[in-house]
């Protein structure tokens, strides 16, 4: 059962975007600073999963207990949440521990997305973690599209990053900062 955890810290923004995470656990007390090389201000801390999320698929897959949301994946399904609100810009961060073992076909992902406002044209960035086999490291996989629409005309970049920790073994802090001005 893949599981991890995460803890987001969001601002109150203007609706746009719209975050949606998958394959992880929520847990509001992690320990820390928001990110590696950024405090945001103290208007922005954490939220617990009842007031910043909602379950979007799978709710036989989720557990909330003490603030802190269990998601799993079996061979029948697993689960998902999106966010309450929309923003239009802000900073997105996640304390995550990714589960050990065999994950192949398993992507945990954080990202921000305008799909539900421009279905077939919409602007995504993501955080995704590409499940792995025993004995060998998870990758770090980020994306960034525009005007995406499957049709093969996505306009983006990906990146991988070849991890040189474990993310196994305790939370990291994982983050996106979007300013519209750069």
């Amino acid at each position: 059962m893949p599981s991890s955890t995460i803890t987001p810290f969001f601002p109150k923004m203007v609706p746009l975007f719209s975050l949606l995470v998958l394959s992880l656990t929520i847990c509001s007390s992690a320990q820390g600073p928001p990110s590696p090389g950024y405090y945001p201000s103290s208007k922005i801390s954490p939220v617990s999963f009842s007031q910043g999320f909602r379950n979007l698929w799978g709710p036989q897959h989720q557990r909330l207990d003490q603030g802190s949301l269990t998601i799993w994946l079996d061979s029948n399904s697993g689960s998902g949440f999106k966010s309450l609100h929309s923003y239009r810009s802000g900073y997105f961060g996640a304390a995550i521990k990714l589960q050990p073992g065999y994950t192949a076909g398993v992507i945990t992902s954080l990202y921000l997305s305008n799909n539900q406002d421009h279905p077939g044209n919409h602007d995504e960035i993501d955080i995704e973690f590409l499940g792995t086999t025993q004995g060998k490291p998870y990758v770090l996989q980020t994306n960034v599209y525009i005007r995406g629409s499957g049709d093969g005309n996505i306009i983006g970049r990906e990146m991988k990053f070849h991890l040189w920790f474990d993310p196994t073994q305790d939370f990291h802090n994982y983050a996106i900062l979007w300013n519209p001005l750069r």
